[in-house]
C-alpha cells in the first residue's frame, strides 16, 4: 500500500486529528505482525454522532492536507462506526455504545498498543 505520507506520519496525523476533535479513548493498534489489512488501526470513539462526523470530517482534513490520501470512508450518514482507510492506517470512529459492542480491541487483543502520549494533548 502506498501514499504520500510514510506510515508513522500518517498515523501521527490521523492521531492528532482524531485528538483535535475531542474523541476519547484513543488507542492505536500495531496491526503488522497480526494482519495484513493494515499496518496501525486508531480507535476512538464519540459522544454524538454529530461529533463522530465531526472526528471524520477533521481527519479527512488534516490527512489529505498533509498529502495523504482517503481510500474510503464507510459509515458517514449513520456515524455509529467509521471506517476512514488511509491505506497503511486505518481510523475506525465509534459511537461510544457501538465501541463497546464491536470491542475492536478485544477482538484484536494480540496486537501491541502503540504509545501514543507524544501525540496526545493532555487536559
Amino acid at each position: 500500500m502506498t501514499t504520500a505520507l510514510d506510515v508513522r506520519t500518517l498515523l501521527e496525523t490521523a492521531v492528532i486529528a482524531v485528538d483535535n476533535k475531542k474523541a476519547n479513548h484513543i488507542v492505536a493498534l500495531d496491526m503488522r505482525k497480526v494482519s495484513l489489512m493494515a499496518d496501525y488501526f486508531v480507535i476512538a470513539d464519540a459522544a454524538s454522532n454529530r461529533q463522530v462526523q465531526a472526528i471524520v470530517t477533521e481527519v479527512k482534513d488534516q490527512v489529505q492536507a498533509a498529502g495523504g490520501e482517503i481510500k474510503l470512508i464507510e459509515g458517514f450518514q449513520a456515524a455509529d462506526w467509521v471506517l476512514i482507510d488511509l491505506g497503511d492506517v486505518i481510523v475506525h470512529i465509534f459511537s461510544t455504545e457501538q465501541r463497546g459492542f464491536y470491542n475492536l480491541e478485544r477482538l484484536w487483543d494480540d496486537a501491541p498498543y502503540v504509545d501514543l502520549t507524544k501525540f496526545l494533548v493532555t487536559e
